[in-house]
């Protein structure tokens, strides 16, 4: 490859410089001219249209459009919003990084790809640091529970409410609360052989926190899910279920990172308690499917 390719996308350019350094051995001449063109002037090809460019650098339309391809855009159009993106980044001296790893010029199959080692690293975190004692305590909780509240709010309301959904179709007495006031007013309900779980990422949450003192108050065994174990929620918590605390971003905020680790906790619970409950939780688990199983049959016109 040339000098000039080296050094313009050598700078902070994200995947395209990474991508073009790894294919030029595999680029033909005329491929070759067309990434010299763009690598020279990302702005000015980011303005020419693929004809533009195939008589710029004396190849065709079909080489521009290969070439774009096998840099890993669906097509020129894609190259051309990447090489604009390029050259804001080069005039304003900042890096086009949408998120920590990934880059506003990432093709699509490289955004899955980022996202989807993520989602393992977070998963692999939580595992590695999820405290089996303290889990196998609040399964057999949930286990002898006369009853359970979850609460949680926003991208952790979701959360609450698979956890809930879970234990109902195994016949357990369950349910989420994600409104403050009425999570508060359930609370005051509960007693010894209820439980309370919490999921809060930040552990700081007021409107998570104050059902579970409640709670906590009335003799409730108390579970927190977070991200935090020294926040304020686990001071109410007899059981402290850690998730993992993954890098927060603009396009990856804490609230969908946390959310991957937060179900891993709630499928261990889930798992757990039909393992203690085996007996009744499996045939309560076959009449739920039963109950359902009209409605994913194709109906007869």
């Amino acid at each position: 490859m040339t000098q000039d390719v080296k050094e313009i996308f050598g700078s902070p350019g994200g995947s395209l410089a990474a991508k073009v350094r790894t294919l030029a051995p595999s680029m033909t001449r005329s491929m070759h001219r067309v990434a010299e063109a763009v690598a020279s002037d990302p702005a000015g090809c980011a303005a020419l249209t693929v004809t533009g460019l195939a008589e710029l650098t004396g190849t065709s339309e079909a080489t521009v459009v290969r070439t774009a391809r096998l840099l890993g855009y669906p097509g020129y159009r894609d190259l051309r919003l990447a090489l604009a993106g390029l050259a804001a980044q080069q005039q304003s001296g900042r890096a086009p990084a949408i998120t920590t790893d990934i880059a506003v010029d990432d093709p699509i199959a490289d955004v899955v790809t980022k996202l989807a080692y993520e989602e393992q690293q977070t998963l692999a975190d939580t595992a590695a640091g999820l405290d089996t004692a303290q889990l196998g305590a609040a399964v057999g909780a949930l286990a002898g529970a006369r009853r359970t509240d979850v609460y949680g709010i926003g991208a952790s309301g979701l959360v609450a409410q698979d956890l809930t959904q879970k234990l109902l179709r195994i016949g357990l007495i369950a349910h989420a609360h994600s409104d403050p006031h009425l999570a508060v007013t359930n609370a005051v309900q509960l007693r010894p052989g209820d439980v309370a779980i919490a999921i809060t990422h930040s552990g700081s949450t007021g409107d998570v926190i104050e059902p579970l003192r409640v709670a906590f108050e009335h003799g409730a065994t108390t579970v927190a899910i977070t991200g935090r174990p020294d926040s304020p929620v686990t001071q109410y918590a007899d059981h402290v279920l850690t998730t993992s605390t993954s890098r927060e971003s603009e396009l990856r905020p804490a609230a969908m990172s946390s959310r991957t680790s937060q179900l891993l906790v709630v499928d261990c619970l889930f798992v757990g308690v039909a393992q203690r409950t085996y007996e009744t939780a499996a045939p309560a688990l076959a009449a739920s499917y039963e109950a359902l199983a009209h409605r994913h049959r194709t109906s007869p016109r």
